[in-house]
């Protein structure tokens, strides 16, 4: 990081300017669709530049509060704001940059690599074809991309699909970035690998980074601190370390579950 940057910020890699990280938070936000209540008054605070990871079950609603911080829901109950500002409103959208990696990559099989990326600045028009190449060549250099430019997405090993997605995002200039199960389908050394880019991408731009994961290598691996929801509430909240040795006997299952043939958990699943 530039000695000349303030605190909280870094200088952008694509335009040279100081761009602070942002910080999230969620206060005592409840979550309803109909009669099923998904979140529960959770509550936690995201610092600019931390990287937070989200972890859970499936099912606990952890997808569903990141739809919150996006802005793609609006809370039955309590508030979610980013940089201060509510983070369901357009003009939060128009402020601050945020980009979500999607689970699956959300790649347009239709484009190639190039136009995949070049899509976001050529829609908001915020630069010139010459200047949006620049961007778009440069975070795929970042990533090791450099050879998939005119590759189309299902050309790609799950892997490459995995990082064009990043590299996307990064042609945003965000200022929080939040992944989506950014792991799954992945073998070890891949899912090793995005971790690392996960954690370089946060220590170079200084950008504000939230992961919903399953994964928890990943969670020990990069995390600041890590959040854990069960059935809609936030029953663990602390520094990754603490995943060694959770207090919670809910949470030491989930994160370390014994296979028990002589009782097996698929015998006491809900019909």
């Amino acid at each position: 990081m530039s000695s000349s940057c303030p605190l909280g910020s870094t200088r952008n890699p694509f335009t040279a300017v100081d761009t602070p990280a942002v910080g999230v938070s969620i206060e005592k936000l409840s979550k309803n669709f109909g009669s099923q209540q998904v979140l529960r008054e959770v509550t936690f605070a995201v610092e600019p530049g931390e990287i937070f990871v989200l972890m859970g079950p499936s099912g606990s609603g952890k997808s569903v509060l990141l739809k919150h911080i996006v802005g793609l829901e609006q809370p039955t109950a309590g508030r979610v704001t980013v940089h201060g500002l509510d983070a369901a409103a357009t003009a939060t959208r128009e402020q601050v940059r945020i980009a979500l990696v999607f689970q699956s990559g959300a790649l347009f099989n239709s484009l190639s690599v190039y136009d995949n990326l070049a899509l976001y600045p050529r829609e908001h028009q915020i630069a010139d074809e010459a200047a949006i190449r620049d961007k778009v060549m440069h975070a795929l250099q970042i990533l090791s991309l450099e050879g998939t430019a005119r590759k189309a997405p299902s050309e790609l090993s799950g892997g490459m699909r995995k990082r064009v997605a990043i590299a996307r995002a990064l042609v945003m200039e965000p200022q929080l970035m939040l992944y989506d199960e950014p792991t799954s389908e992945l073998d070890p050394v891949m899912s090793a690998t995005i971790s690392e880019i996960i954690a370089t991408l946060k220590e170079e731009y200084h950008v504000t980074t939230i992961v919903v994961s399953h994964d928890r290598e990943l969670a020990l691996g990069i995390a600041d601190r890590v959040g854990i929801l069960m059935d809609g509430a936030l029953v663990s909240l602390g520094p990754a370390a603490a995943l060694h040795a959770p207090q919670d006997p809910r949470v030491a299952e989930f994160l370390s579950p014994k296979i028990d043939l002589q009782n097996p958990r698929f015998k006491n699943l809900e019909k």
